[in-house]
Order: C-alpha cells, then sequence, then structure tokens
C-alpha cells in the first residue's frame, strides 16, 4: 500500500513488486490511480488496484476489499499505513508490516496529531521497518513491538547515450560558469531558505555559480521572490523526468535539509560520482559515509564555504567522486532487499 507515494517509497515499491513476483509472491499494489500510470506496476508483474488519495473516506472500504485473501499486508508511509491499520480492523490473522521510509514534519497541534498516529501505527504493526536507524529508534520509541533497520534499494541511475555532451548545462544556462544542483519539493524542511542565503554569500564571485532547484511545492512563490528581490543566481526548473541527466552535468549536487533518511540525491549523487555536500542530518552520515563533506543544518555560512571550496579543488571533487562511487557499492542492491523484506514476509506467515 502506498499512500501519497514519494519518489523514493514509489520506486522502492515498484521494484519490491518486480522482485517478490519474480520469487513466486502473489502481489497486489494498492496506490492512487497516478501512480500506476507513473510506475506501471502491472509490468512489474502486480496487480493494481487504484485507491484514492488519503484525504478520500472511500479509500478504507477499496482497502479492505483488496485485502480481503491477504496473507501479508505491508503498507509504505504513515498516511497508508494508518488506513491499513483500518482496513484490517476485525481481521486476525493477517499481520501488517510497515516501512517508514521518512518522518513527518509538523509543529504544535498538526505535530501532536501525527505523533499520535506514529503511535498507533507502531503499535499496530507487527514489524516496522525503517530506512535509516534514528527512524528504528523513533519507532521504538512511538511502541513499536518489533522495529528493524532495512535500508532500502532503488533502481541505479541511467543515463541517456543520445544525448549529447553539454546540453543539460547549456539549457540550465551554466556552460561558462560553476553548476550547483538540489533537488527535492519546495518545502520548509527542505532547507531552501537556508541554500538561498549560501547563495547569495557567492553572487559576487566571478562567475557566479548557478544554482538549479528541481522540485515543486508550495514554497516556490516565496523562494522565486528572494531570487528577484535579491538578484540571486539561483533557477527553479520545477519538476523534472531528466533529474539523472541534469545531475551529472553539476560539477557539486547540495543537500541542505533539515532532516533525510536514505536520500534520493543523495544515492543519485554518489552513484554518478558528482560531489555532494549535505547536512548532517537523520540517515545521512549512515547513508554517505566519509563520501561527502557534512555540514550543521542552519548554517548558510558552513553550506557557502563548503560548496566554494569544491568548486575550487579539482582534486577534491575527483576524490569525492571516487569515493562516492565506493560508497554506493556497499549500499544493499534490489536483490538483497527483496530478499530482506521477503524473509519478513515468510516468517510472518509462518511459512
Amino acid at each position: 500500500m502506498l499512500g501519497g507515494g514519494s519518489a523514493g517509497s514509489s520506486a522502492h515499491v515498484r521494484s519490491l513488486a518486480a522482485g517478490l513476483v519474480a520469487r513466486g509472491v502473489r502481489v497486489t499494489v494498492c496506490a492512487p490511480a497516478e501512480l500506476e500510470r507513473e510506475y506501471d506496476f502491472p509490468a512489474a508483474g502486480a496487480r493494481f488496484v487504484a485507491v484514492p488519495r488519503r484525504a478520500d473516506p472511500a479509500a478504507v472500504g477499496a482497502l479492505r476489499a483488496a485485502c480481503a485473501d491477504a496473507d501479508v499486508v505491508h503498507a509504505h508511509g504513515l498516511h497508508a499505513a494508518v488506513r491499513a491499520a483500518l482496513a484490517l480492523r476485525g481481521r486476525k490473522g493477517v499481520p501488517l508490516v510497515v516501512t517508514w521510509h521518512t518522518r513527518a514534519h509538523a509543529e504544535g497541534a498538526r505535530g501532536h496529531v501525527l505523533r499520535l498516529l506514529e503511535r498507533r501505527v507502531s503499535r499496530a504493526a507487527a514489524v516496522v521497518l525503517a530506512t535509516s536507524s534514528d527512524l528504528v529508534d523513533r519507532a521504538r520509541s512511538r511502541g513499536a513491538r518489533d522495529a528493524r533497520l532495512a535500508p532500502v534499494a532503488v533502481p541505479a541511475p541511467r543515463l541517456d547515450p543520445g544525448l549529447p555532451d553539454g546540453k543539460a548545462r547549456a539549457e540550465l544556462g551554466a556552460v561558462e560558469r560553476p553548476l550547483v544542483m538540489a533537488v527535492g519539493s519546495l518545502v520548509a524542511h527542505r532547507g531552501y531558505e537556508v541554500l538561498m542565503d549560501a547563495a547569495r554569500a557567492w553572487r559576487d564571485l566571478d562567475p557566479a555559480p548557478l544554482l538549479v532547484i528541481a522540485g515543486e511545492g508550495p514554497g516556490r512563490p516565496a523562494l522565486q521572490r528572494r531570487i528577484e528581490d535579491e538578484a540571486l543566481p539561483v533557477r527553479l526548473v520545477g519538476r523534472r523526468d531528466d533529474i539523472t541527466e541534469l545531475l551529472s552535468a553539476a560539477d557539486v549536487a547540495v543537500l541542505p535539509s533539515r532532516w533525510e533518511a536514505r536520500s534520493l540525491l543523495a544515492q543519485e549523487a554518489l552513484r554518478l560520482g558528482v560531489p555532494l555536500v549535505a547536512t548532517a542530518v537523520g540517515g545521512v552520515p549512515e547513508l554517505v559515509g566519509d563520501a561527502a563533506l557534512l555540514v550543521p543544518y542552519g548554517d548558510p555560512g558552513a553550506l557557502a564555504d563548503a560548496v566554494v571550496g569544491l568548486l575550487g579543488d579539482p582534486g577534491v571533487r575527483r576524490e569525492l567522486a571516487e569515493a562516492g562511487r565506493a560508497q554506493a557499492g556497499t549500499w544493499p542492491t534490489e536483490d538483497e532487499t527483496v530478499a530482506q523484506v521477503l524473509s519478513v514476509y515468510d516468517e510472518l506467515a509462518g511459512t
């Protein structure tokens, strides 16, 4: 089950479905219809059931019907897990597995509600699989009976060999200037306001590095106003389907988030050999090891210094590129991820 379906969780479910089907498991994916169009779960061998998004009251009924003959139900994300628990209410003997890919970010009354939902989900699940160690600790603190580290693998990025060299840089306007790339939804916890402060610190360099941010979200108007009012060397390019090509063209990738588990940007950057500057938060340090420059969250000076320092030192960039590819080689493969999940299913189903 998927709720809204972030890029990371959706790609993981697509990979998981294909691997489980290949091992003889009957798989049904329940998710909003638009995710089926984007990820084509039936092509992976899974049955697909379109389920309305979490605000729709029909969702629980649709999930209850889809789970009628399930041996195990696996929910990805907090809201999908809440609905799964409701759909399984009154059905004994059907274990619920929950994967926490990330954590919700909210303050005040909404934050209190989210903590209540986390407790409810943690206690309803037979097993909570968490993608980073701090999420394992969080699940246990919320009352999980069994919480395990399960770092998920997603397909490695693939470059289009037919694209001419330099096309992405030319399109972005960075042919004769350094290119810094960030990717992610335009929401507060991504840290883009801090990144804007860092860009202001390097705007007077000659040539000024161009910061390109790929992603959409409610923060776009405020960010665009800052770019225009402060003449920042920043471009917002919206949601793109050529992230791999854009990222591979960058001189440096940057991840300024307040919190991340297994960041897709970090994984793609290291696999592509693009030097990464990231905040030392959540699961980032255990993901990247020594293969990235880590800075404190909320420190634009440290962020700017790290980026500018890398841009001015090709030798360090080469070292990080090599270290990144080596670090990526230590991550679990898709087959290993599928095998771990299947072992949990077998354990719970008693086979």
